[in-house]
């Protein structure tokens, strides 16, 4: 099947397809004559593990490190279960770091509840006040705006 049917089976934009070919995570396909890439169904379950780890949030390197267990049947399952231990506990603590945000911007919404022109807005001026952070949380200290944490140690 050609990229067009690849797309199609897997729900995949044909840029996405490309661009895991380029990350590796797809391997390269053979080539037609006319040089259209041809995969099999090899490539749609490949690609379908994919797009489902994807979907469960794996960064690259943690979707890699899948591929290359599932490329090695004989590997011992239990890297699969730590890499997924290891993932759950980043989901964990991505989700107090999200309850943490709706608590910090629930108290900087309170700020100003009228529609008082943007000059005398109470949240732009709570952003704008360098000396006090956004909604300081009484829960601990504020982290910083921005920061993201890593799946894993060592992924992307």
């Amino acid at each position: 099947m050609k990229i067009g049917e690849l797309a199609r089976a897997t729900d995949t934009p044909t840029e996405t397809i490309r661009f895991y070919e380029r990350e590796g995570l797809l391997p390269a396909p053979p080539r037609t004559a006319s040089n259209y890439r041809r995969y099999g169904e090899s490539e749609v379950r490949r690609l379908s593990l994919i797009r489902r780890c994807r979907a469960l949030d794996m960064s690259l390197a943690e979707v890699r490190a899948l591929l290359s267990l599932s490329d090695a049947p004989t590997k011992a399952g239990h890297e699969a279960d730590a890499l997924l231990d290891a993932h759950i506990g980043h989901v964990e603590a991505r989700l107090r770091e999200l309850k943490q945000l709706l608590a910090e911007l629930t108290d900087l919404r309170q700020h100003c509840r009228s529609a008082a022109p943007a000059a005398d807005c109470g949240v732009l001026a709570e952003l704008l006040t360098p000396e006090a952070p956004p909604a300081a949380s009484v829960r601990g200290t504020v982290r910083p705006i921005g920061r993201v944490t890593k799946h894993v140690p060592g992924s992307d």
